[in-house]
């Protein structure tokens, strides 16, 4: 089978042929139709994550994977070949970019039935990164003040779509060429990040959502009401400075977990979307793996093995 892969970090990712793989005990052998490209893949290339996610070279990288299944291994129930699936790969064994993947059967959910296999890719971690911290880490609720920074990123205009769903008042900052893109995700009010100061216009917020980091983070404790929530995902937030603010701050990054990623898939499936920034073939891994290390990619870039 055809994998993109490399042998030392930083180095390009390149096609390579590999033999093709055979399921063990708890695993099946699943015929890739999407493979999404993730920040985390890029730090994985760039060597930034080798103590969380140490690799072995020659690695073949990617972790969120569409396809159907090809072969079951043993102890394997409630599956069966041609089933469509969507899952998430260990990010330390890889394999995602490839024509072929194996994976443990504890981790495939049905893939959603409203979107394109291929594209279905896409949702993997970014729906789970936004369904753990609205659903997860926190409650949210019809009614509450909900504030998304970095709205029309993957995680950001996941998480707006999901907390409007659930009846919030959403707020977002973005640029204002991705203003109309989030208010057509949910988002009640949108505040152009580059040329207005979020703090000056939102209170009483109930959760802040913060993709984005910086002082951003600082500046969020101050539009938040008594007793309200920070969630951030760029890195852990300064507890201490919360709690004097008096509000909790949490850190989430995901972790697989097929029960959370059902949820994710049903909610595609009732009109959650997922913006494709492009599908590319295995062969343009590299400049695949440029564009999403730039933030040049508007959405999701999906590799299709098969074109």
């Amino acid at each position: 089978m055809k994998t993109l892969e490399y042998s030392e970090y930083g180095k390009a990712p390149a096609i390579a042929e590999r033999p093709l793989p055979k399921p063990s005990m708890g695993e099946v052998l699943v015929k890739v139709a999407g493979a999404a490209l993730n920040p985390l893949d890029t730090k994985i290339h760039a060597g930034y994550m080798t103590d969380f996610f140490p690799v072995e070279f020659p690695y073949v990288p990617g972790t969120d994977i569409s396809g159907t299944i090809e072969a079951i291994g043993d102890g394997v129930s409630g599956w069966k070949t041609g089933d469509e699936i969507i899952a998430r790969l260990d990010p330390s064994k890889g394999g995602a970019f490839a024509e072929f993947a194996v994976v443990p059967a504890d981790q495939l959910v049905r893939a959603p039935t409203s979107m394109p296999l291929a594209e279905s890719a896409g949702l993997v971690t970014i729906g789970g990164t936004a369904w753990q911290i609205l659903f997860g880490e926190y409650t949210v609720a019809s009614g509450q003040r909900v504030l998304i920074h970095g709205a029309a990123g993957p995680v950001g205009a996941f998480a707006t779509q999901l907390a409007a769903q659930a009846g919030a008042e959403v707020y977002a900052t973005a640029s204002a060429q991705d203003a109309d893109y989030v208010r057509s995700l949910g988002a009640a009010q949108v505040i152009d990040y580059q040329n207005d100061r979020f703090e000056e216009h939102l209170s009483d917020i109930d959760l802040v959502v913060d993709t984005v980091g910086g002082d951003v983070e600082e500046r969020s404790l101050k539009v938040l009401k008594q007793g309200g929530t920070l969630i951030a995902t760029p890195m852990p937030p300064d507890e201490d400075r919360a709690r004097a603010a008096g509000v909790d701050a949490k850190f989430v990054f995901h972790m697989s977990d097929a029960a959370k990623l059902g949820h994710v898939a049903e909610r595609a499936d009732h009109g959650v979307k997922v913006r494709l920034d492009r599908m590319v073939s295995l062969e343009e891994g590299a400049d695949a793996f440029a564009r999403q290390a730039s933030g040049e990619a508007k959405g999701k870039i999906i590799f299709s093995p098969r074109g």
